[in-house]
Parts: structure tokens; C-alpha cells; sequence
């Protein structure tokens, strides 16, 4: 008996080595989400505070104000004033700063760091001994709820996962069955197959996106302050361009298991870096730009304003028509690099 579990023991190892697109994947994996944490977020002390700081260009570049001297603060630069007053109403600023002129701040009173962040504001300020202070404006709000902020990037998650293996793995597959051998034989042309695979995956993913919202409203108390219809198109959009992502890495290859390894490859920098989990601000400038170069990051953003924020379909537009245009490009990239075999 043991002499044929250690024969089939020995065989499926063998398997395993053997197969170096899979072994590299296990191997590489582990080390390039260490890598990529250390990338996305500083190696300094992890800073208590938050505070928003108005400035005339959006950046920090040149502003002088004595809070830049208080240690263990995460400063964030803001445009969107606005906006911005909001995020201290729902908890995710602890303190905003404009310093277009004389200072003025704006503080939560239900906020317990907003209150500790005001006694660092204006602590910063005596020290210079100038007067008058900062003027002070107040807000009031709950604190926005995890569970409320990640829902969005959830749901978009779910939709990268299902566009990218539900045609990049299984297109491969075909290929591998000989079944894309026996479809050239037809009059079928590669756009057409191509457009077919697009429309059949939209349907699924969008039908498996209704059927999670709905799950997920039956058990939580969600806010959703936006339009329907434009949360629908935000994620029509995206389940279009992440698709067209799937197939031009289907295009050409041969084997399920490179296919598996390189859509990893693909969408676990998205995960991390598309602020499905956290928020990018805060994070190294260089992450931020990576960020802004992914769909997923534009369709979770665009998906977060329409639910939590409440907007409607002209405010998600540029995310609307930026993923729209990726996804032809990707599609006829996809068409033109495709081989039956």
C-alpha cells in the first residue's frame, strides 16, 4: 500500500517542479506583495493624525506653515474644498487646513483626533506668537463605517476577478482543447469571436455585480446617495475594459497555468494599489501615480462617489469615457494579436 502512495506522492511533486510557470508563480507571489507594500507605504513611523492642507497648485511644494513642523502628521494636500469639508464630517480628514490666505480651519466636534489635531494646530501657530490664530469653522457628522467605504471596491473587485479569468483563463483553455482550431474552420473571425466572448462575460459579470449588490443590501445598511443608472454604467465600463484586459493576455498563449500567473501578475497590483482596501492618500507619490495609471483604480473611485457621495452620471463621465477608451484600444489590440493556435 505505501509503496503506491509514495509512487503517486513522487508523480504529483514531480508534476509540480515541472510546471516552472506555476512553481515561479508560488515562489514570486509571496515576495512581490512585500515588495509592493514597502512601495505603497513609507518606511517612517506610522503617523497619528490626518490633516487636509488647501493650497493654491494642490501640492505642498512651497507652502510655509509652522504645522509642517509637527511630527507624526500625514498631510494632504487638497483642491476640492468642498469635498474636502465632507471627509471631515465623515471622520476621513481629523483636521482641514486652507492656506490660501489667512488660515482657516475647519474641525469636527464629534471627532476625537479632530479635537487633538486642533490643540496641534494651535499649538503650531502660538509658537510663532502671531495674531490673531487660525479662524475656526466647525462640522458635525458620523463617522463613515468601513463596511460603508470598502463595499464599492468590493464590488468592483468582484468584477476584475470575474472579467479577467472568466475570458483570459478560459480562452487559453480553448486553445489548449483544440476547440479555437476547430472554430477557424468557420466563417467566425477573430473580432467576431472576440466581441461574442466581450457580451456573453458582460452579462455574467454584470448579472453576478446585481446579485452581490442586492446580497450585500439585505445585510448591511449601506449608504447609496447616488444614481442607479450611474453606478451601473461605472461598472459596465469597467467590466468592459477589464475584459478587453483579459483577452489580450488570452491573445496568444498556449497553457492555463502562464495564463493563471500572468492575470495574478495583473490584478494583485490592482488589488493593492487601486484603493479597493485603503486609501492611497497619504501614500508614497510614486504609488499614487501608479494608481492613477490602473482601471480599477477609476472604476472604484467613480463607483465611491456615485454611492457615498452621491453622484450622478455627468460628475462620473471623464471615469466613464477614460475606461470606455481603454477598453477599445484593449479590444482591438486583443482582435489584431489573436491566433486560433
Amino acid at each position: 500500500m505505501w509503496h503506491r502512495v509514495v509512487a503517486i506522492l513522487v508523480a504529483r511533486n514531480r508534476e509540480f517542479y515541472r510546471d516552472t510557470a506555476g512553481l515561479g508563480w508560488n515562489l514570486v507571489m509571496p515576495i512581490l506583495m512585500v515588495l509592493a507594500f514597502a512601495f505603497i507605504f513609507r518606511g517612517e513611523p506610522e503617523d497619528i493624525l490626518k490633516i487636509g492642507l488647501v493650497t493654491p497648485d494642490g501640492t505642498l511644494a512651497g507652502v510655509e506653515s509652522p504645522l509642517l513642523e509637527v511630527r507624526f502628521v500625514s498631510f494632504v494636500p487638497v483642491e476640492d474644498l468642498a469635498g474636502a469639508i465632507v471627509k471631515i464630517e465623515r471622520h476621513q480628514l481629523d483636521l482641514l487646513v486652507d492656506l490660501r490666505g489667512a488660515p482657516v480651519y475647519w474641525v469636527n466636534l464629534g471627532s476625537a483626533k479632530g479635537h487633538i489635531a486642533e490643540r496641534v494646530l494651535l499649538g503650531a501657530y502660538a509658537q510663532l506668537g502671531t495674531e490673531p490664530g487660525p479662524v475656526r469653522q466647525t462640522v458635525t457628522g458620523e463617522a463613515l463605517a468601513y463596511a460603508d467605504w470598502v463595499l464599492p471596491g468590493v464590488l468592483a473587485m468582484n468584477v476584475m476577478f470575474s472579467s479577467l479569468w472568466g475570458v483570459g483563463w478560459v480562452i487559453v483553455r480553448y486553445r489548449k482543447n483544440g476547440v479555437l482550431r476547430r472554430l477557424q474552420a468557420t466563417p467566425l473571425s477573430p473580432l467576431e469571436f472576440l466581441s461574442a466572448q466581450v457580451l456573453s462575460r458582460l452579462l455574467v459579470v454584470l448579472g453576478a455585480s446585481l446579485i452581490v449588490y442586492l446580497g450585500a443590501a439585505l445585510v448591511l445598511d449601506f449608504p447609496m446617495r447616488g444614481s442607479y443608472a450611474a453606478l451601473a454604467l461605472v461598472f459596465a465600463a469597467g467590466s468592459l475594459c477589464l475584459i478587453s484586459l483579459g483577452l489580450v493576455v488570452a491573445a496568444r498563449l498556449r497553457t492555463e497555468e502562464l495564463a493563471d500567473g500572468i492575470l495574478n501578475l495583473i490584478s494583485w497590483p490592482m488589488l493593492l494599489l487601486s484603493g479597493v482596501w485603503f486609501s492611497m492618500e497619504g501614500t508614497r507619490p510614486a504609488a499614487q501615480a501608479v494608481s492613477q495609471a490602473m482601471p480599477l483604480t477609476h472604476m472604484v473611485d467613480a463607483a465611491r462617489r456615485v454611492m457615498i457621495d452621491g453622484a450622478g452620471i455627468s460628475e462620473v463621465l471623464p471615469e466613464l469615457a477614460l475606461l470606455l477608451g481603454l477598453a477599445l484600444v484593449l479590444l482591438t489590440a486583443a482582435a489584431r494579436m489573436f491566433r486560433w493556435e
